[in-house]
């Protein structure tokens, strides 16, 4: 049978001990190993390994030993507590013995885990578990940590519940981070309120959250909005020296310009317009944006992104001009266009 997130979610929360086995497969290992790790601590507990009610199979093994993962299963432990085998970065190639180890599974044997990269639907593996009556094939797609997951991860932790405005710089964080860094994000939260039960507030998450990696760019684009223009030639060296090209220059520029349209064009007003935007805009720059937005006004900035369409096509265009005088030269000519009355 398949699970969709949502029912591999409720599983994890709640394993049925009676299922022969999950398969857990997606094209990201760090999520599939994320997953991997929450469903064998739920099924088994966190002192399963040491209790030797946990067995680890390297899925390339299977080729030379079919029968080992047989073994496996059957096996008792010295321990009481349920068991399970883990096959770890399985394949097609391990198909037979793993086929063969369902066959001969029995209620009571050790719940059977395994781990797959990215999977065909004609693969053997997932073509067995989606058709077993016994078992799930659950795929673990390239998205985000959804709100459910972050405040279960949350809960997990110990932590009070974010405000408002807390949950929506977590869920903007989720959206720009891998699973494993937002888990360690959560992990440094948990320390940082250690004994403080208050509520997380965004002061509390801007303490712990990663420095951007990507600190120069964000500049550079507050830096054009606010007509600014002396300032892109050193910035721009930076940038350069990090290996940014022009092309992604352009699309960072546009997506920031798109989102002062949306504010400047919404009938609430910049402030409801921002407010609106999704993913939510990280707290720190939110009124930085409105003051943009107001500042610029809608035909201006319908300007702006005419000039960044150009300058896109031009970039990715066979010309023979550097990308980073095209780039410049657009940046510049923006930031006079801030200046500039109507």
């Amino acid at each position: 049978m398949k699970l969709s997130g949502r029912d591999l979610a409720r599983f994890i929360a709640k394993p049925e001990a009676d299922r022969l086995g999950v398969l857990l497969y997606g094209a990201d290992p760090m999520r599939v190993a994320i997953q991997r790790q929450d469903l064998l601590k739920s099924l088994v507990g966190k002192t399963a390994e040491e209790e030797m009610r946990l067995t680890r199979i390297p899925g390339s093994d299977l080729r030379s030993d079919p029968a080992r993962l047989n073994d496996a299963i059957k096996a008792r432990g010295f321990f009481p507590g349920p068991c399970a085998v883990f096959v770890e970065d399985a394949t097609d190639a391990a198909a037979p013995a793993i086929l063969a180890a369902m066959q001969d599974w029995q209620a009571g044997d050790a719940t059977l885990v395994i781990a797959a990269g990215a999977l065909k639907p004609s693969s053997k593996l997932r073509k067995a578990f989606e058709s077993h009556n016994n078992a799930y094939a659950a795929p673990i797609y390239d998205d985000p940590m959804d709100r459910t997951e972050i405040e279960r991860r949350l809960n997990e932790a110990g932590l009070p519940a974010p405000d408002r405005n807390a949950m929506g710089e977590l869920e903007t964080l989720a959206s720009a981070l891998d699973p494993g860094d937002m888990r360690q994000l959560i992990e440094k939260l948990s320390l940082y309120k250690l004994d403080d039960a208050s509520p997380i507030t965004p002061d509390d998450i801007a303490a712990v959250a990663p420095a951007s990696t990507e600190a120069a760019l964000d500049e550079i684009l507050h830096i054009v909005a606010e007509g600014r223009a002396s300032e892109i030639g050193p910035l721009m060296s930076r940038l350069a020296a990090q290996g940014q090209g022009g092309v992604a220059i352009c699309i960072a520029l546009t997506r920031h310009f798109k989102a002062l349209y949306a504010a400047a064009s919404d009938p609430k007003g910049p402030q409801a317009g921002i407010a609106a935007i999704r993913p939510p805009v990280f707290w720190k720059n939110r009124d930085r944006m409105i003051r943009q937005a107001q500042a610029w006004g809608g035909e201006k900035l319908s300007r702006a992104l005419s000039e960044l369409v150009q300058t896109d096509l031009t970039l990715r265009s066979s010309q023979r001009a550097p990308d980073r005088a095209v780039i410049e030269r657009a940046l510049i000519r923006l930031a006079m266009l801030a200046r500039a009355r109507g």
